[in-house]
C-alpha cells in the first residue's frame, strides 16, 4: 500500500499550485487566485456565508419548553444531544489529520475552517445543555457514549475507520475514512436531525432546532466537501477506483443503516406521536443511497426511491440566512449572555 507523505511545511522549489492533491508538491502559500481546482474558493465563500454562533440563539421560550415534554421526549432529547457532542468532537480531530496529506493548501483551508465549524456545533450542544439542565445532568448526556451499549457499538464503527487511518496513513486508509466521514456527517446525524424538526413542526423547542439547522446546514457542506476530495483523488490516482473499494462503500454503508435504524429504534421506538419508526427507518436507507450517489455509486437500496418523510424538506432546504421556516420573515434574535442563556425572561 502506497503511504502518503504529509505536506511540507514551506517549500521553496515547488508552485504554489499544487501538483497533486495527495503525495503532490506545493510551496503551501496560499494564493487563491492560483490553486488546483476551481471548486475550492466557492466552497471557501460558502462556508463563510455560514458562519454563525450559538450566541445568537435566543433559548428562553426552549427553556419554558423542556419540562413540558413527555418523559420520552425529554430522554431522546438529550441522549441525541449525547450522541452528537461525541460524533463532532471526533470530527474536529479527524479533519486535522486528513488536513496534514492534502498536498494543496486551498485544501488545507477548508478543512481548518470545517474544524472550526465542529467546535462551534459542540459548543452549541453545550449551550442548549446549559440553559435546560443542571450541570450534573450536561455532564452525564457528555457520557452517555460511555454508558449507552447501542451509543458505543455505532460510534465505534466509525472511530474503528478513523483510527485505521490515523494510525497507518495510506491512500486507501483515507479513501476508506472518507467513506466514514460521509457516514457520520451524511447519515448518522440525520435520524437526530429528524427528531428535533419532528418537535418543531409541533412548536416544541424551536430554538433547539433552529441551532440543529444551522449545524445541518454545515454538515450539508462537509459531506460535500469530503466527496469532492474522495472523486478527485480517485481521478488523480485511478487505480484505486476498484470493485474492492465499491464492495467497501455498498457494505460500510449497510452496515452503518442497521446500527443507525437501531438506534432510532432504541430513541424513538413507536414512542414519538407524529412519527412512525417505520418511516425514520426508510428515511435512514433514503439518506444512504443519497450518499452513495454522491460518492460516485448505484443506490444501495433502489427500491426506496422517494423521501417518506417528505416534510423534514421545509427544514433541511430553508435558507437560514434570509427566513424563518416558521415566520417566513427576518430573524429577530435577542443576544443572550452564556451564563445566563435568557433566564432573565422566563
Amino acid at each position: 500500500m502506497v503511504t502518503l507523505n504529509k505536506r511540507e511545511l514551506m517549500d521553496k522549489t515547488a508552485p504554489n499550485q499544487s501538483t497533486g492533491i495527495i503525495n503532490g508538491r506545493s510551496s503551501n502559500i496560499l494564493n487563491w487566485d492560483d490553486v488546483r481546482f476551481s471548486w475550492a474558493y466557492p466552497k471557501y465563500k460558502k462556508m463563510l456565508a455560514n458562519f454563525w454562533t450559538p450566541f445568537e440563539i435566543n433559548m428562553s421560550q426552549d427553556i419554558k419548553q423542556f419540562p413540558t415534554l413527555t418523559d420520552n421526549e425529554q430522554d431522546a432529547f438529550l441522549k441525541i444531544i449525547g450522541l452528537l457532542a461525541l460524533l463532532d468532537s471526533v470530527q474536529t480531530d479527524y479533519a486535522g489529520k486528513v488536513a496534514d496529506y492534502l498536498t494543496d493548501s486551498s485544501l488545507n483551508a477548508l478543512m481548518i475552517i470545517l474544524a472550526q465549524q465542529e467546535v462551534i456545533h459542540n459548543h452549541s450542544y453545550s449551550y442548549i445543555l446549559s440553559t435546560l439542565v443542571s450541570k450534573q445532568k450536561q455532564d452525564q448526556v457528555f457520557d452517555f457514549w460511555r454508558t449507552e451499549p447501542i451509543l458505543q457499538e455505532r460510534n465505534d464503527f466509525v472511530t474503528d475507520g478513523y483510527r485505521a487511518f490515523a494510525e497507518e496513513p495510506t491512500v486507501d486508509n483515507l479513501l476508506k475514512s472518507i467513506v466514514y466521514d460521509v457516514i457520520l456527517e451524511g447519515l448518522f446525524f440525520y435520524s437526530g436531525f429528524a427528531f428535533f424538526y419532528h418537535l418543531a413542526r409541533n412548536q416544541k423547542m424551536v430554538s433547539s432546532s433552529t441551532m440543529i439547522n444551522y449545524i445541518n446546514r454545515d454538515e450539508q457542506l462537509h459531506v460535500d466537501l469530503f466527496v469532492r476530495i474522495f472523486k478527485e483523488i480517485l481521478t488523480e490516482n485511478p487505480k484505486y477506483h476498484t470493485d474492492e473499494l465499491e464492495q467497501f462503500v455498498y457494505q460500510t454503508f449497510e452496515r452503518a443503516c442497521e446500527l443507525e435504524i437501531n438506534w432510532a429504534r432504541h430513541i424513538i421506538g413507536n414512542k414519538m406521536d407524529g412519527i412512525l419508526l417505520e418511516d425514520v427507518e426508510a428515511y435512514i436507507r433514503f439518506t444512504a443511497n443519497t450518499r452513495c450517489k454522491q460518492l460516485g455509486y448505484e443506490k444501495l437500496y433502489p427500491e426506496i426511491q422517494k423521501n417518506p418523510l417528505r416534510w423534514i424538506k421545509a427544514y433541511e432546504e430553508v435558507d437560514l440566512g434570509k427566513s424563518d421556516f416558521f415566520e417566513q420573515k427576518s430573524r429577530q434574535y435577542t443576544k443572550v449572555n452564556f451564563a445566563d442563556n435568557g433566564f432573565d425572561e422566563l
